[in-house]
């Protein structure tokens, strides 16, 4: 097995890797590191939670930090493009000590914040800018941004930037940097539009896919239980007080809100993530799951990409998704860098026919239990161990949508128990609606996920 420094990456990079428990290579970064690093256009693929991430970190600043410049106001040299506010938070903390380590200085743009300390730190001269399309593209517009000095852009999830509509702000920013400049895209899955941006802005690129579209659900167990409907909740309550972190995905926001409602009144910690909370209630959620205090989160498949939190060992579809890519992405929350994981489908009798083609264009065969009642034998199987209900809780968490705090930023720092190998979504223009990492008090079967 090749090692970092086999790869390439100078010795400050491979020492801060190492000082934070990084020794080795996922797949994706082995594939395209030596090609990144020789200043190749990239085309990569790989699932959420392969490591993507680092994959495009660790060239970046291997290349800065080798080649030293001057800092210009308003001006950078790397530009990395994100679809949310929390995951353009996420790949700002994987940065902060690889950029300490080679004396690299970054900035993050996005919505939903005060522009003054954006404006700030890009008229004191930085050398990488991580950002959401929006947000950026009003600086560019305002004449606080200067993109002729790009090197480097990343474009990071970029099929789910296209899902959410930006590539024509993409596309307008992309335009205004360097056309002989390096630009590495990765995404999950290389549809929606994504081929456009690769025939118009990436040169001969070299192509990675590190596997397919459907690998996620190789490292997990997937369980449909044919549930009356009147005995749902009571079996989504069973499955969520069972040990370990657990993730439960509805259709709706209102559906979130009233589940976790539902949940914490059963005496099961849960919090809620979804479009109606302010940034402040978004935050304090996402601390509370990453921190323990909540074992639950209830979300929409607005937080079906950017979830990136340690020991999620079960996911549970309270509510079928609609297809089949929104079934792997939530289902990919858990089994993360090679753990296992569980994926329960709750499923009443007028969804038969929809889970059956669901499950079947995702590429899995569910273990499938009918059942009436609340207890049944397969819930241990499924989630052993001893449930915790505490009777009825409060969370200091989300507050009523009709109260709308002005929004803040978010810190999305991972708080992990033992070191992790190397890692890395909001609403509004520039942002999304759910991210974070970290790591909580519970553990289940497959111990920490593993968030590059």
């Amino acid at each position: 097995m090749s090692t970092f420094a086999d790869l390439g990456l100078p010795e400050a990079v491979v020492s801060t890797l190492a000082a934070n428990g990084i020794e080795s290579p996922f797949p994706i970064q082995s594939a395209t590191l030596p090609d990144s690093l020789a200043g190749r256009d990239v085309l990569g693929r790989g699932r959420t939670g392969s490591g993507k991430t680092y994959a495009f970190l660790l060239p970046l600043v291997s290349r800065l930090a080798a080649n030293p410049v001057p800092r210009r106001p308003k001006a950078f040299r790397a530009l990395i493009l994100a679809p949310t506010r929390e995951l353009v938070a996420q790949i700002d903390a994987s940065l902060a000590p690889l950029a300490q380590a080679t004396g690299l200085r970054s900035a993050t743009i996005f919505g939903g914040v005060s522009a003054n300390p954006q404006i700030d730190k890009l008229r004191n001269g930085i050398d990488i800018v991580i950002a959401c399309p929006g947000r950026l593209e009003d600086h560019v517009k305002s004449g606080y941004a200067d993109l002729s000095g790009v090197q480097i852009t990343v474009l990071d999830e970029a099929d789910h930037m296209a899902d959410l509509g930006f590539l024509p702000p993409v596309k307008r920013l992309l335009d205004r940097t360097p056309r002989d400049g390096q630009r590495l895209l990765f995404s999950a899955t290389l549809d929606n539009g994504i081929d456009v941006l690769v025939d118009r802005y990436l040169h001969d690129p070299v192509v990675h896919s590190v596997d397919s579209e459907q690998s996620p659900v190789a490292a997990m167990a997937h369980h449909v239980l044919h549930v009356d409907g009147a005995a749902r909740f009571d079996v989504l309550a069973d499955l969520a007080a069972s040990p370990g972190r657990t993730i439960v995905f509805a259709r709706t926001k209102y559906g979130a809100k009233g589940l976790a409602r539902k949940l914490n009144s059963r005496g099961v910690p849960a919090v809620e993530l979804h479009g109606n909370l302010s940034q402040n209630a978004r935050t304090r959620n996402l601390a509370a799951f990453s921190d323990g205090s909540a074992t639950v989160l209830v979300a929409t498949d607005i937080a079906a990409r950017g979830i990136h939190v340690d020991d999620v060992s079960l996911v549970v579809h309270a509510d079928p998704p609609v297809e089949h890519k929104a079934y792997l992405h939530r289902s990919g929350r858990t089994a993360r860098a090679g753990n296992d994981g569980t994926v329960v489908t709750l499923m009443v009798d007028d969804q038969v026919s929809d889970v059956r083609v669901l499950t079947r264009k995702a590429g899995i065969k569910p273990t499938v239990t009918k059942f009436s009642g609340t207890s049944h034998p397969v819930l241990q199987e499924i989630a052993p161990g001893e449930r915790k209900f505490t009777g009825p809780i409060e969370l200091a968490g989300a507050e009523p949508a009709a109260t709308r705090a002005p929004q803040q930023p978010g810190r999305q720092q991972s708080q992990r128990r033992r070191p992790t190998r190397a890692g890395g979504t909001g609403g509004g223009r520039s942002g999304g609606n759910a991210a974070s990492s970290g790591s909580g008090s519970r553990s289940r079967r497959g111990g920490a996920g593993q968030h590059r």
